[in-house]
């Protein structure tokens, strides 16, 4: 179906393709990894035409329709979500567009105008007809239901939904054009876990084949039966999911460090026989014989060593009191809804925390309230009365930073007492080196400002940490960093995240926020869902019973 052959793309900064070669097959779910910079958004820009590579081809039949829902959706925020579907369809969409205004024309016509009108109408019509127009209605329609919009919401205005379902609204409007291959970059940045399980379970249901980039590696490991992995311009496939991929590049890496070694061992000994006879009288031929042996061998590379990724730990703090968090009747509303109607909550030394609920049920604002950065409408919030040491990182932390600073002042002005080799050590292990310190912060990734962010939480100790979407913008070996630093850390953590991995990482209790209130599940993310499939398997039961009791 399509495949690339030895991509290489070197920019003026310097090479980030260097070989790369991969394919996609009918019944495909190929989930594309690397760290950040490695490239992945590159190679999809490529199969597009988008960005041309320095050298190889793309191979792909020239009738291949290509779907590619990008980081931003493609909606227009200004017209109805049946009209925004309509644009789809170029010239279907421009006679839809000239009926209407004839009609609007027809409304205050004269009635020697009418017929000059009526005339244009009937042509309208018929070439409508001829485009199977109204067999676009209906496909319109019929998406509309299954990427789960009701019927009347087909005449709202795109921008009265959240950015949930204008992704919804996208993708809807990819799958319209029947691609052949769909290539999907991030798309479940951004949305809450019930838009992604829908997400998943939609695409599912779709046999199109796909390639797909994400850090979320729940995602991944639920719909990818291929894995292909770049790292320093090379790429390698990996049949099944991703744990499976972390599995066979485990073992992979232990054979060729295997069969390294006993090649390097075996270089030795024989080099080691050729130097100690190679002048000898009776023995310099076998010498020489075994020295163009050598020199004949095909070497086994070392495997590539683990890429510098981010490492750290939070600082020790003081032990703090058994009650870290207490919310007793909680009631707080923002911009005339209500958020929590009656809340409580007890937080223990120890708990890890995750909140969960929908985009917009208050999980930042409750964080907030904790800090004391809002204030309840009524009812009791406040932090345990023994040492406890709380550090905050907002949502929005890496945006808050100082753009004009440098990465060095950023974190020098926090603690002005600390050497510059102190300094430096920090920024090291948060992958800042040589003279990245003294770049401006504006001039930083998202993954880098997440970074910095993090490295300034650190720099006064902590026994409570309320950390808000703290992974957004970090691949996946530094997620799993900061995700080893939060399983050793000795105090209490509350954080906000979609990421079901990290959760399932690191979280030992889940609080879903249902209906204003603070539902608490005593376990971690896989005994959430579980007693959620419980929950839902009951209420069927009671509402098939309640139905029974009214039919008699």
């Amino acid at each position: 179906m399509l495949r690339l052959e030895n991509i290489n793309k070197t920019y003026p900064t310097g090479e980030v393709l260097k070989d790369v070669t991969w394919e996609v097959k009918n019944g495909d779910r190929i989930g594309l990894v690397g760290v950040n910079g490695a490239g992945k958004s590159t190679q999809l820009k490529i199969i597009m035409g988008e960005v041309e590579p320095s050298s190889g081809e793309v191979i792909r039949p020239q009738s291949l329709q290509i779907g590619y829902l990008t980081q931003e959706f493609d909606v227009e925020p200004t017209f109805t979500v049946k009209r925004d579907f309509w644009t789809v369809f170029a010239e279907a969409n421009q006679v839809t567009l000239e009926i209407e205004q004839l009609h609007r024309q027809m409304e205050i016509a004269t009635i020697e105008q009418l017929d000059q009108l009526v005339h244009k109408l009937d042509k309208l019509q018929r070439h409508f007809e001829a485009l199977d127009g109204y067999s676009l209605e209906s496909r319109i329609e019929k998406i509309l239901v299954e990427i789960g919009f009701a019927s009347e919401d087909g005449e709202r205005l795109v921008n009265t939904f959240s950015g949930g379902w204008q992704m919804r609204l996208s993708l809807g409007k990819i799958i319209l054009q029947q691609p052949d291959l769909l290539l999907l970059d991030e798309p479940t940045n951004h949305l809450d876990l019930e838009t992604i399980e829908w997400l998943e379970n939609y695409l599912k249901g779709l046999s199109t084949p796909m390639v797909i980039i994400s850090h979320d590696r729940e995602f991944l490991d639920r719909l990818c039966n291929q894995i292909v992995e770049t790292e320093r311009g090379v790429s390698t496939t990996y049949l099944g999911n991703y744990s499976a991929y972390l599995e066979q590049k485990s073992l992979n890496s232990q054979i060729q460090l295997s069969s390294h070694e006993r090649q390097q061992k075996e270089i030795k000994r024989q080099q080691e026989f050729v130097d100690r006879f190679r002048a000898s009288a009776t023995r310099a031929t076998q010498a020489q014989s075994r020295q163009k042996q050598l020199d004949k061998i095909d070497l086994i590379d070392a495997p590539i060593a683990n890429l510098k990724t981010l490492k750290f730990q939070f600082l020790p703090a003081p032990r703090g009191g058994l009650e870290v968090v207490k919310i007793k009747d909680l009631f707080y509303s923002y911009a005339d809804k209500i958020l929590f109607l009656g809340a409580n909550l007890e937080v223990e030394r120890g708990d890890r925390i995750a909140f969960l609920g929908p985009n917009g049920c208050g999980k930042s604002t409750l964080l907030r309230l904790i800090m004391g950065i809002e204030k309840p409408d009524e009812g009791k919030l406040h932090l345990g009365n023994h040492n406890i040491l709380p550090a905050y990182f907002e949502q929005n932390q890496a945006e808050a930073l100082d753009l004009y600073k440098t990465v060095i002042d950023t974190i020098h002005n926090e603690v002005p007492d600390w050497k510059n080799e102190q300094v430096r050590t920090l920024l090291g292990s948060f992958l800042f080196s040589g003279d990245t310190v003294f770049k401006k912060v504006e001039s930083l990734s998202g993954g880098e400002k997440a970074r910095l962010a993090l490295a300034k939480m650190l720099l006064q100790p902590a026994n409570l940490l309320l950390l808000d979407e703290p992974t957004n913008h970090l691949d996946i070996p530094a997620k799993e960093m900061l995700e080893d630093a939060l399983q050793n850390y000795e105090g209490t953590v509350l954080l906000v995240s979609h990421d079901r991995y990290f959760i399932s990482r690191v979280a030992n209790k889940i609080v879903e926020i249902r209906n204003g209130e603070l539902i608490t599940y005593a376990g971690d993310y896989h005994y959430y869902q579980d007693k959620l499939h419980q929950e839902k398997i009951k209420a069927q039961k009671a509402a098939k019973q309640n139905k029974s009791k009214k039919g008699k």
